[in-house]
């Protein structure tokens, strides 16, 4: 009990805890400028309408704790959705063009494992190719057109509740963190996770396969943005060209935001889903405050800048302390 106890306030005293305290205060905020801020309507409508950035952000933590970076998830989304819907438009039963949008994604990821893993290139550089690749193949696909009239079902999937008030995608969204949490902080494969973002050629050294737990990681990646691509397509019955088109930003900065390292080696996804709801909040406030969208893109964009800037700062005043309280 005790040890629990100290882990509950290690954490408070962290970073995990300056975020619950800025979510306290979101929340606290949205709720005297609104009142349908608490309403279980607008809470529901809060995730849904960042369902698919959110799940492709669990995933993301992952990778970047891996010191990895997949930039390209955004356009997967996009590909995967117009993979979908042009498969419909020619034809092809719903379900199979929605196995076919999923099975993209596990090539696409597949795809950006290899030259990461085998061909040695730095993620960075083949996820920003993918980025315009997989959009660009996306546009492809459907050229200018909007695809629309899906099958009822399938809209309903995005739209309506299934279980309770819970849509499918928000239910899809807490099964991906719980096996997510289980997998990073308490199994061996999150161990190598860890031990390869803090340093590569030691665990390679060890004897980790690094290419393969950077394989699954990526093939993960592009597997789950392609779901949230179809979930996408799912909530507004339509696809587009231009589908999930920048929603690197959000997912980025919602993981960096909870305290994962962008060298890698550090994280952890308490810390993500915090940050996770100071953003959706923080969205949501700013709507219910008639504030625009391009306003509130900016806001999330300086959010980026301050998750990188302040634990650097926060850093550098505790090593400026402890060599104050070295004796020379």
């Amino acid at each position: 009990m005790m040890a629990l106890v100290k882990s509950i306030v290690g954490r408070l005293r962290s970073w995990e805890g300056f975020l619950l305290l800025i979510l306290a205060a979101t929340i606290f905020g949205n709720a005297i400028q609104s009142p349908i801020f608490l309403t279980v309507g607008n809470q529901i409508n809060l995730f849904q309408l960042s369902i698919e950035k959110i799940i492709v952000a669990l995933i993301m933590a992952l990778i970047i704790i891996n010191a990895e970076i997949d930039l390209s998830v955004a356009s997967m989304m996009g590909l995967s959705s117009c993979a979908f819907g042009w498969l419909f438009l020619v034809g092809a039963p719903v379900p199979v063009a929605m196995l076919a949008a999923v099975l993209v994604g596990f090539l696409g990821g597949a795809f950006n494992a290899f030259w990461i893993t085998r061909i040695g290139l730095p993620s960075l550089v083949v996820t920003l190719a993918m980025l315009i690749g997989y959009r660009g193949l996306a546009r492809v696909l459907v050229e200018d057109r909007g695809i629309t009239d899906f099958p009822e079902w399938f809209d309903a999937l995005g739209q309506q509740p299934i279980l309770g008030p819970f849509p499918l995608s928000l239910i899809i969204f807490f099964v991906l963190l719980v096996v997510l949490v289980a997998v990073l902080h308490g199994s061996g494969f999150g161990r190598y996770v860890y031990i390869i973002g803090n340093n590569a050629e030691m665990a390679r050294y060890s004897g980790v396969n690094v290419q393969r737990v950077k394989t699954i990681l990526f093939i993960a990646s592009g597997t789950i943005a392609a779901l949230a691509g179809l979930l996408f397509a799912a909530r507004v019955g339509a696809v587009r060209g231009d589908v999930a088109l920048g929603f690197e930003l959000d997912i980025i900065t919602m993981v960096l935001l909870g305290g994962v390292s962008i060298f890698g080696g550090s994280g952890s996804l308490f810390g993500v889903l915090l940050s996770i709801l100071i953003v959706l909040n923080l969205r949501n406030g700013m709507a219910l405050a008639n504030i625009t969208g391009h306003l509130q893109t900016g806001v999330i964009g300086s959010l980026l800048i301050l998750s990188v800037l302040v634990p650097n700062i926060q850093q550098f005043l505790r090593s400026l302390w402890e060599r104050r309280g070295t004796p020379s």
